[in-house]
């Protein structure tokens, strides 16, 4: 096939409306590069990112010790089905586990698949027992494959697919008695964000998550972490769960696990993992080599960088700038939401207007559950352009009228 030319991006567009399913809200920009905190139109204007890949590109776009990696990889190996060993998968398995619990790895390529392989593995934990149940939170998400999307317990991603899966019960986020309520000889797992992205950045109480895990011990039930959003660094810890003097029975995690290359890892205890045998899950393309290369290489770049500490840092200024904000606009903004790179700006009114008017000035962020601001920037922004972003942001918050 010919190489693509360039293209405008209104023919960009109008290609799309012709061959692309239309699934997707789009903004009308169409991305050809990015280098670090920027991307850069088919028009050559640029945008400073502060939501990055949909927090993917947590070490910026193209990474230098990513491109690297991937580059080599690409003229070694490509491609081998998970029949055959390969260095860069063990190699990477090893370092997640020794950065985590020290648990065994199944990779896959995004946090849907990673939560389908953490469900279908703790029912056949507990099938002996008949343990089927697992409870999730309200407002939480998982994934749009059918198991991980029953188990996201919002009605507007159910409508128009059901019948849902079996055997998922909701109950409140943040609130210990409701899940000891419904816990029985039937439940196998809880499945829970530590910080809930899509519904809103919401961030627990500090007994939530260690409250969970002796009430599991208590009745027998595993614990399930989806740290598809929060792992890797985002919080300041390679994981948010080392935030609390607890460890999860099965971890999930996706998005920044490689740096932008699409992957996906489920980790379980040894004893939990030991379940799983040969034929009973699988994924083709789930930890092949240039995914593992560039997930090693991103640990790399966070370490040598330092930017388990930065990201601790970053979060900090992005408080400090929207305190000042709340200062000047109380009726604007109700709460912030920020525990490193996972930042969370409640406002008062719907955010979609904040995120048209940002983009028009070249400032990418992002709104979820209707008011809140979602920022998911990388961990080696620098504190000029955090200033110079949140100036842009709170000039914009300015002019909205409620």
């Amino acid at each position: 096939m010919a190489h693509v030319a360039n293209q405008s991006t209104s023919e960009t567009i109008t290609q799309f409306g012709r061959y692309v399913i239309p699934n997707y809200r789009r903004f009308p920009v169409c991305l050809v590069r990015g280098e670090g905190p920027w991307v850069w139109d088919a028009e050559g204007h640029r945008y400073l990112d502060f939501f990055p890949g949909w927090g993917c590109n947590l070490i910026g776009h193209c990474p230098p010790r990513v491109v690297e990696a991937v580059r080599e990889q690409v003229g070694q190996l490509i491609h081998v089905p998970n029949t055959w060993y390969m260095e860069p998968q063990g190699a990477f398995a090893q370092a997640l586990s020794e950065r985590s619990f020290h648990g065994q790895c199944f990779f896959c390529n995004s946090g849907a698949e990673a939560n389908e392989a953490a469900i279908k593995l703790a029912r056949a934990y507990g099938h002996s027992a008949g343990r089927y149940k697992i409870v999730t939170m309200e407002h939480g998400f998982h994934g749009r494959t059918y198991a991980a999307l029953t188990a996201t317990a919002q009605a507007k991603y159910h409508a128009g697919f059901e019948p849902m899966v079996p055997g998922f019960t909701y109950v409140p986020f943040n609130d210990l008695e409701a899940v000891a309520a419904v816990l029985d000889d039937q439940t196998a797992a809880v499945l829970v964000e530590p910080i809930q992205g899509e519904g809103g950045v919401n961030v627990p109480s500090p007994d939530y998550l260690p409250g969970l895990r002796r009430l599991c011990n208590e009745r027998g039930v595993l614990l399930i972490l989806d740290e598809v959003q929060t792992g890797l660094g985002r919080t300041g810890e390679w994981f948010a769960y080392q935030h609390h003097d607890m460890a999860p029975d099965i971890l999930t995690c996706a998005k920044a696990l490689a740096g932008g290359i699409a992957a996906g890892v489920m980790m379980a205890t040894t004893d939990v993992a030991m379940v799983f045998k040969p034929g009973m899950h699988a994924s083709t393309f789930g930890g092949n080599p240039i995914a593992c290369r560039a997930g090693l290489a991103t640990i790399e770049t966070i370490e040598q960088d330092g930017l388990l500490e930065r990201g601790k840092a970053i979060g900090e200024r992005f408080r400090a700038q929207f305190e000042a904000m709340r200062a000047e606009l109380p009726h604007l903004i109700r709460e912030i939401r920020i525990l490193g790179v996972m930042i969370g700006l409640d406002l008062t009114f719907d955010a979609s207007e904040v995120v048209s008017e940002c983009l028009r000035r070249r400032l990418l962020i992002n709104a979820t559950h209707g008011h809140v601001v979602r920022l998911l920037p990388a961990l080696n922004l620098s504190d000029d352009l955090i200033d110079e972003g949140c100036a842009i942001l709170a000039d914009v918050l300015r002019q909205m009228v409620v």
